[in-house]
């Protein structure tokens, strides 16, 4: 697959969200608005630091935002799906740690085909702004549920909520980055196919 096609485009309306999301693999624009504005600040890092194009309008029921994080988790992982094909020519694992401050938090990443999150990040207080702090873990998992990826996302030390919470997708994204970047024309499996 050419760079250049490394897109998707995911609608999903249902009775609790509705989310417009366009991704470009290889970068762009970034324009995020879910209407909770520290999950727009981190939605936002991880575009940046992933060298993603990224537009997102998303919009929710109000239910403590939990249904919209874990909506457009969803949605942005089938849109990795989607945009990665076949993942021909892909480095297919990215690992990496990300300082902020007081937190460390490290991140591998395996584009197997394969979903499963170990999840071991841990916050001192329950919320960020409007964004309760237990759904950062329940984002990447419908992210890597969606995205049929591996990801091991583990804090390795600190304690402010917030700079933990940044570091953490500051992580996934940095090794998202490596992950995706062309490597060849082969698909980087002894088996031949990474579904």
């Amino acid at each position: 697959m050419k760079a250049s096609e490394r897109r998707s485009s995911i609608t999903r309306a249902t009775t609790e969200t509705k989310i417009e999301l366009q991704l470009d693999l290889d970068g762009g624009p970034i324009e995020v608005a879910t209407g909770v504005d520290f999950f727009d600040h981190m939605l936002h890092a991880l575009a940046k630091h992933a060298g993603l194009g990224l537009r997102l309008h998303a919009s929710g029921d109000g239910m403590d935002n939990h249904h919209l994080i874990e909506d457009v988790g969803i949605a942005l992982g089938k849109a990795f799906h989607e945009a990665l094909g076949e993942k021909r020519g892909v480095a297919r694992f990215g690992s990496v740690m990300v300082p902020l401050d007081d937190a460390l938090v490290a991140a591998s990443i395996d584009l197997s085909g394969r979903p499963y999150l170990n999840f071991r990040v841990t916050f001192l207080r329950d919320d960020l702004g409007a964004m309760p702090t237990e759904m950062v873990g329940e984002f990447f998992r419908a992210l890597t549920d969606n995205a049929k990826m591996t990801l091991h996302l583990i804090q390795m030390h600190g304690h402010v909520a917030h700079h933990v919470c940044e570091a953490a997708f500051k992580a996934f994204a940095r090794a998202f980055a490596a992950a995706k970047l062309a490597a060849g024309d082969e698909i980087p499996s002894t088996k031949g196919v990474l579904e």
